[in-house]
């Protein structure tokens, strides 16, 4: 009687413990997701936080640089030299000026390097673009002959400003929320010319503004890696059934 006891129990420990994996691995890619809002950092950045508002995207090297040139800071002055008050520098280093105030005594390259972070800190940012274009099919052609269709435009959807990696799109009525009018993913990806990843969808979705009615939904997209989503753009759709 206990040994068929504790081979229930021991079946029992077994299926909570698959339970309990297969738990974690079902919200696990949720669970990575994090979104800061606008100050969310591209895979592979962190903030530099050379203060604690410093929210600059960087490697994690230079934000560990930063955390040691902090440290160092009192070290490296030399008040009055050169006339710079009491903040000076040692010979050698130069304020770092990463953000405005910022008088860090640093290697002239940390600054350098500092200002080029700052030039390159939008591009780094998860700012989830999302615009939308609208596009007539071209004729078909079948060798030389080309036959012209009535086809209406199409409404196309383009983003930068996102990861490398699966974004989900979607479009959606105003009055109904709960159910996608279309929806798809594409992969974002390194484009010249454009920030972080970037993509184009063509949805085939009839875009109706060009008949004078007024938006009725919007286009969302959403970054995976991140779970940031893009502000909502306002379509017109339902004007014709393909």
């Amino acid at each position: 009687m206990r040994s068929t006891y504790r081979t229930a129990r021991t079946a029992l420990a077994g299926t909570v413990m698959m339970a309990a994996t297969a738990a974690v691995l079902a919200v696990s890619p949720s669970a990575a997701a994090q979104d800061f809002g606008p100050d969310t950092c591209l895979q592979g950045y962190v903030w530099r936080e050379a203060r604690p508002s410093d929210h600059v995207c960087v490697t994690g090297a230079t934000r560990d640089r930063a955390r040691y040139d902090n440290s160092q800071a009192v070290k490296r002055r030399d008040p009055g030299h050169g006339g710079y008050g009491p903040y000076a520098c040692r010979e050698g280093y130069v304020w770092r000026e990463a953000f405005k105030g910022d008088m860090t005594c640093v290697e002239p390259s940390t600054r350098a390097e500092a200002r080029r972070d700052n030039q390159l800190a939008d591009s780094r940012k998860v700012s989830a673009r999302l615009w939308a274009t609208s596009r007539t099919p071209g004729p078909r052609c079948n060798g030389d002959t080309c036959t012209t269709t009535n086809d209406h435009p199409r409404i196309q959807l383009h983003g930068d400003h996102y990861n490398y990696g699966k974004v989900n799109v979607s479009i959606w009525r105003n009055s109904d929320t709960r159910h996608a009018f279309w929806s798809g993913s594409v992969t974002a990806h390194a484009q010249q010319g454009r920030a972080g990843g970037a993509f184009d969808i063509d949805t085939k979705v009839v875009d109706c503004s060009r008949k004078g009615s007024r938006p009725n939904g919007y286009a969302q997209a959403y970054d995976v890696v991140s779970g940031r989503w893009s502000a909502r753009v306002p379509v017109t759709v339902g004007c014709y059934v393909l």
